[in-house]
């Protein structure tokens, strides 16, 4: 398996601004996002303090980001990372299309907002998943429940459909079903509230009903920055991180929206451009090691 320099998770200010940072310092990266930029950034109606551009709107931003990284010969990699597990020297990264190395990491997910569900993460890992593709062969002929936060799930159950004896689809996003949906699968109207288990999750309470299940899976657009890795430090809700953007675990960094506020683009895009260099910065004392 190819070992990249740095992966980068975030296709916002922060995420590209590292991304170009490290093209110009001749790492061999790698960045995860959407293919179409940040959601978020395309909302904004008006920009006035990024400086050179004065009332650009959001779309023009994220187009003006898009043709810079094309312009730099940076892909961007249309992969959503469920997972990233700290190995020492390397990261090794769990996405739902492909398993990617990496000696660093920069994380540039933005803020999750979502709460977790009572149990969700006590249970990950024990009957609770945040990626079908990569967990759904646990699951063969048993029932299972998705929590479909996005419509983007609605693949995902399809897969499952074709290993599990049921699946329990809780439609949570407002995109309209497909015409047509498997016999084993079920789309329940219902808000989840709990998770119960004892050494592992077997019952979903939603509406005030009890579900008895043999696995959850969990969809949203993003993942928790403390979930995607696990004993990552955060505090009041982002990831703690130095001046450096450094967190505590070794050649992992954060920036932009994760790491805490303001919520603005521009420091988001100068935080990122920190990262980078401070992941360069730390590749070369891995190299000195050596």
């Amino acid at each position: 398996m190819e070992r990249f320099d740095i992966a980068i998770i975030g296709t916002g200010p922060a995420g590209i601004s590292a991304a170009i940072t490290a093209k110009l310092r001749n790492k061999n990266l790698i960045l995860f996002g959407s293919g179409k930029g940040s959601e978020k950034v395309a909302k904004a109606s008006v920009i006035k303090n990024y400086p050179g551009l004065p009332g650009i709107s959001g779309t023009e931003l994220r187009e003006s980001f898009a043709k810079h990284l094309e312009a730099m010969d940076v892909p961007v990699i249309d992969d959503k990372i469920n997972a990233v597990y700290s190995m020492g020297r390397y990261f090794f990264l769990k996405g739902s299309k492909g398993d990617y190395e990496s000696s660093s990491l920069i994380l540039a997910t933005g803020v999750d907002f979502a709460k977790p569900l009572a149990g969700e993460k006590e249970f990950l890992g024990r009957g609770v998943s945040y990626c079908a593709t990569c967990d759904g062969m646990f699951y063969k002929q048993k029932k299972v429940a998705v929590l479909a936060y996005e419509s983007g799930a609605w693949k995902e159950s399809l897969y499952l459909s074709e290993l599990c004896s049921e699946v329990l689809y809780f439609k949570l996003h407002k995109e309209p079903m497909p015409g047509t949906i498997p016999s084993n699968v079920s789309v329940v109207d219902e808000k989840p509230e709990v998770i119960k288990g004892n050494m592992k999750a077997e019952v979903l309470v939603a509406g005030g009903r009890e579900h008895e299940v043999d696995g959850i899976f969990v969809l949203r657009d993003a993942v928790a920055a403390d979930s995607l890795v696990p004993g990552l430090k955060t505090e009041d809700g982002h990831v703690f991180v130095d001046r450096h953007m450094r967190t505590n675990i070794p050649g992992c960094f954060a920036c932009g929206d994760v790491a805490g506020m303001p919520y603005q683009y521009i420091k988001a895009a100068g935080e990122g451009n920190v990262a980078a260099l401070s992941a360069v910065s730390y590749l070369a004392d891995l190299i000195d090691e050596d």
